[in-house]
């Protein structure tokens, strides 16, 4: 790890040493969230069709700081969001049984490789959980499925390295990452953790007249995490995204996971979820 920080120091020099440009809330995102990561910020919905479930996104990201040199780009900015877990609607409003919370900040510092990008972030996030009242039975006055809640919390760090090639009509980014909890609860959950994935996208249509595109996608996330055994979690999506990629738009997607429950009042549970889905960038 310190051996990682100073070549980070060192890359810091070499850009300071060039021609800077300051911006306060600079437009757009220099890193988009990964489609595949359940704990990136999105707005948008997943229906689960085996049972009506619904997974509830409400989440942004947004760049307070950027900073531009000749061939690099540093970011400093903040994250939002939660989702929660739909298991039916009565009384006209949904039921919410669970609910997964993160708030923290991010910085990102990136470099030109010819016409490639390669890309370091790094997350520092409180995550915790709770289950909410669609999970008492208020008749009985207990909680459902004999189920009580736990105190679920992670506080994490996350180093993700992303390399981006860019085509006219299509892209690639393929990335790894690492993570520690400083503090977990419950204390058998293991602090460290891994990810690898990739996000393929391909141009269907492109018009400048209506400054339109369409973009067709893959991405792939698998984690490896120990829950309290280290286990293998998969998620895949497939999906159309109506706007520029790399910009505001609605996406519209297939999504199949394997692995620890994401709502993490639940995370003992192995699970297979296939879901029909949409999320909105506001980037």
């Amino acid at each position: 790890m310190k051996k990682i920080f100073l070549i980070f120091l060192l890359f810091l020099s070499q850009m300071f040493a060039q021609e800077t440009g300051f911006e306060l809330m600079p437009m757009g995102l220099h890193f988009l969230p990964l489609k595949a990561n359940m704990q990136e910020s999105r707005l948008g919905i997943l229906y689960f069709p085996d049972n009506a479930n619904l997974k509830v996104d409400i989440g942004n990201n947004v760049d307070i700081i950027g900073l531009s040199f000749n061939d690099a780009k540093i970011s400093f900015g903040i994250e939002f969001m939660a989702y929660a877990l739909s298991t039916n609607y009565q009384g006209r409003r949904l039921q919410i049984d669970a609910l997964d919370g993160f708030f923290g900040g991010n910085g990102t510092v990136s470099f030109l490789l010819n016409n490639d990008k390669l890309f370091f972030r790094f997350r520092i996030i409180h995550n915790s959980a709770h289950f909410v009242d669609g999970h008492f039975d208020f008749t009985k006055n207990i909680w459902k499925k004999n189920i009580e809640p736990i105190p679920f919390t992670q506080d994490f760090g996350e180093i993700t390295s992303a390399y981006v090639h860019e085509k006219t009509n299509y892209g690639l980014k393929a990335f790894t990452s690492i993570g520690y909890s400083s503090l977990v609860r419950p204390s058998l959950i293991q602090k460290w953790w891994s990810t690898l994935g990739y996000e393929l996208n391909y141009k269907i249509h492109d018009s400048e007249k209506s400054n339109s595109e369409i973009n067709v996608f893959l991405s792939s996330h698998i984690k490896l995490i120990g829950m309290p055994k280290y286990k293998l979690n998969y998620n895949n999506m497939i999906g159309v995204k109506f706007g520029s990629w790399d910009g505001k738009g609605v996406v519209f997607y297939l999504d199949y996971y394997i692995g620890n429950n994401y709502f993490s009042e639940y995370y003992y549970n192995r699970i297979k979820k296939f879901g029909i889905g949409f999320f909105v960038d506001f980037i």
